[in-house]
């Protein structure tokens, strides 16, 4: 008998596989991330993310309960107004969807589920950037920021266990901190979306929000080969008092991921963004990937690179393939 042997030994049963596993998916590292929009009398399927639709208020509520039932980690919502401005004025009014929709869920799920809100403006501006823009076109990071606060207190006050700006304007965390602060919501956390690049992956992502977007966010977002231009995000998200970071995509910016990891004292975030769902879908369509089989191992990398939590259009789905 040789050494070599013994990691095929350790393989030999399920039950040898799972005693040995280095890497876990649990329900509590899922983040299921939703969509609501207003107006509609019915879900409305959104065709480039199969399985997955624009809410209506009481669906949403439906699908919250049934997460918390399951046991997800949590729950993260992006609204789609009927009318957009120049200003995104919907994110900070509290009668917006997104407002109602997180009082409607906390409602139904009280402190059993995180209740998450996206803190940014790009879903509630008629030019589908993240901030307002200035009077060249660009966009304007120093008069977006007291939005961004604005929209954070509305969040809270309307029930958000979480707020996450997702922007990527310079000092958004630090901003929204003192804003919470200043309005008595010392107990809401902050997701910093610290790592987001100008990924070609969140094209579906446009169709589930109706984006108003010409263009990209390339002047804001990070382009997909920098690495350190990451650690440098995420410490100055950290040192404004972000309570967890996030990089964005997940997939496609592993080694991204497991350097925030190595080097962040909070806990890390990843989201398996649109196209990355939409890719997964269509090739078990086509019967050329298992279904469960290859999202369990899409979830298993990136808790394996390092994160502790993962937003994934699969989360309530995948709770029932995983042992709690």
């Amino acid at each position: 008998m040789f050494p070599t042997d013994r990691p095929r030994r350790l393989r030999a049963t399920p039950g040898l596989r799972r005693l040995v596993a280095e890497t876990d998916v649990r329900p509590r590292h899922l983040v299921l991330p939703v969509f609501v929009a207003e107006g509609l009398d019915a879900p409305k399927p959104i065709t480039s993310m199969p399985g997955v639709v624009q809410h209506t208020r009481d669906s949403l509520r439906k699908a919250a309960a049934e997460a918390a039932a399951a046991g997800v980690g949590g729950i993260m919502l992006f609204g789609v107004p009927a009318r957009r401005d120049a200003v995104g004025s919907g994110a900070t009014d509290p009668e917006g969807i997104l407002n109602v929709a997180l009082r409607d869920v906390r409602s139904e799920v009280g402190d059993a589920l995180p209740v998450m809100a996206d803190t940014c403006l790009d879903e509630f501006t008629d030019h589908g950037h993240c901030g307002v823009l200035d009077d060249h076109g660009g966009v304007d990071n120093d008069a977006t920021l007291p939005i961004y606060g604005e929209m954070a207190v509305a969040q809270a006050a309307a029930g958000a266990h979480v707020v996450a700006p997702s922007g990527m304007m310079d000092g958004q965390v630090g901003v929204i901190r003192r804003a919470l602060d200043e309005a008595g919501h010392r107990d809401t956390a902050i997701l910093a979306y610290s790592a987001k690049y100008a990924s070609a992956f969140y094209g579906p992502f446009r169709e589930a929000v109706d984006s108003q977007l010409q263009g990209d966010r390339r002047t804001y977002q990070q382009d997909p080969g920098n690495a350190r231009e990451a650690a440098r995000e995420v410490a100055l998200d950290l040192d404004e008092g972000a309570d967890m970071v996030m990089v964005k995509p997940a997939m496609s910016y592993l080694d991204v991921l497991r350097r925030v990891a190595d080097s962040a004292d909070v806990p890390v975030a990843a989201y398996q963004v649109s196209g990355e769902y939409a890719m997964i879908s269509t090739a078990v369509e086509r019967g050329w990937l298992d279904r469960e089989r290859t999202i369990l191992e899409s979830l298993t990398a990136i808790r394996r690179a390092g994160a502790d939590v993962v937003l994934t259009y699969w989360a309530a789905e995948a709770t029932a393939w995983l042992d709690r």
